[in-house]
């Protein structure tokens, strides 16, 4: 039951990076019509922004520190963060510490612009374009996109730290009764389930419950008549992209102290998202979000050791298999709508 309960909670935060990736997705897919292959890099963009703020909150310039001596008695020059020196040492060490999840502030005007600039630069000439010539050109976007991210970062990973309140783990089994240390899970990744959780609430929330987000979904169903009303669909559903995009940032901030940052992180994440988004259904967002979370916790339990040395790899492989099972079984995925990409 313990190895059980450990595997499941690996796959949530495997599963919460998929759920964000195939949201936004889908978000555009069924706003759009486009198949968005770009989508992995403006993860792996939003993860550089947790990097390159980290970087700029390590900025530090030399200093004499009279409180601290050589063996000969002299003054030592010290490093001292410029963030340090303007509000102080305490605030200052608070600032830097708590780095990734601030880089959330400098990652939403960032994906935002982006957004902005990719739908109306080179999206919105494909709308009417065959799904093939779609993801042929944002497939190219995104390998553009990495190796910016290559030139300017280099091609390693790069660590960066969650705040160091984060850093330790949680005795999960304590608290269901098991034998301390049985089930030991760190802080970050339930911090990162909770986030995207609340991610997910929130873009559900905005399409269900708000004016601009009903729009969008009928315009989702029927472009030309939300049209005839009078209603710019087509700059709302712009915005739709750039909120898409957003989400996909966040995603890469968040997720950037589990899975140390490179330049090729987009595109992993990208082709199991989009698996994600096949077998829970084209343009469905719940569909996207279910898939997400059962494809993370499947290929959680396809990892464990008992299991590959049953049927070795099956941990690389598990969900295109769930995929095929799926697709043959119920052509339109989990929970697709009729008629999407059955033109």
């Amino acid at each position: 039951m313990d190895a059980i309960i450990l595997q499941i909670l690996n796959g949530l935060d495997k599963g919460s990076a998929y759920a964000l990736i195939a949201l936004g997705l889908t978000l555009i897919f069924g706003t759009l019509g486009v198949v968005n292959f770009a989508h992995g890099a403006l993860f792996m963009i939003g993860a550089f922004c947790a990097v390159t703020l980290q970087k700029l909150m390590g900025l530090s310039f030399e200093q004499v520190d009279p409180t601290q001596k050589d063996f000969l008695g002299n003054p030592l020059k010290v490093q001292v963060p410029y963030v340090e020196s303007w509000f102080g040492h305490d605030i200052g060490a608070a600032i830097i510490d708590w780095s990734v999840p601030l880089a959330i502030l400098l990652a939403i005007p960032v994906m935002v612009a982006i957004g902005f600039a990719m739908e109306r630069g080179l999206i919105k000439h494909f709308y009417k374009r065959s799904h093939a010539e779609q993801i042929l050109v944002t497939f190219g976007l995104a390998i553009v996109m990495q190796e910016v991210i290559k030139y300017f970062f280099g091609a390693n990973p790069i660590q960066t730290g969650a705040p160091e309140a984060f850093t330790g783990s949680f005795d999960f089994g304590a608290l269901l009764g098991f034998s301390p240390d049985v089930i030991i899970y760190p802080y970050w990744r339930m911090v990162y389930f909770l986030f995207a959780v609340l991610v997910i609430g929130a873009v559900f929330v905005f399409l269900q419950f708000t004016t601009f987000g009903m729009v969008v979904r009928a315009g989702m169903v029927d472009r030309d008549t939300v049209s005839l009303l009078g209603i710019n669909i087509n700059r709302r559903f712009t915005i739709m992209f750039a909120i898409a995009a957003v989400v996909a940032g966040v995603a890469g901030v968040m997720y950037a102290p589990i899975l140390s940052p490179s330049f090729h992180m987009g595109m992993d994440f990208l082709v199991l998202s989009f698996v994600v988004v096949v077998v829970g259904g084209m343009g469905s967002l719940p569909g996207a979000v279910l898939a997400g979370f059962v494809l993370g916790i499947l290929q959680s339990f396809a990892s464990m050791n008992e299991v590959k040395a049953i049927i070795p790899g099956i941990d690389q492989i598990i969900i295109y298999l769930v995929a095929i099972v799926i697709l043959l079984t119920r052509p339109r995925g989990l929970l697709g709508r009729k008629g999407v990409m059955e033109d």
